[in-house]
């Protein structure tokens, strides 16, 4: 799943080199810290959150099958 976000938030930002996504376990399933440059973080917010929603609903869709929990984070 980290590389499926990996792919969808290079698509979207204006510096996709400067993306980092850690993914950290824990007891109630994953978070992904996501790592962007400053100008970026609004871009990949969107909107009133439209497309970190959207990012959101892409990755349950995935993650319903297996029945995976994670979280996502916006680091700066």
């Amino acid at each position: 799943m980290k590389e499926t976000l990996e792919f969808m938030i290079k698509g979207i930002v204006k510096n996709p080199d400067s993306v980092r996504i850690e993914e950290i376990p824990k007891d109630q399933g994953v978070v992904f810290q996501v790592g962007l440059a400053d100008e970026d973080v609004g871009q990949l917010i969107g909107k009133d959150g439209r497309t970190i929603k959207s990012i959101n609903i892409l990755l349950n869709a995935i993650a319903g099958e297996k029945q995976e929990k994670f979280i996502l984070k916006v680091l700066r």
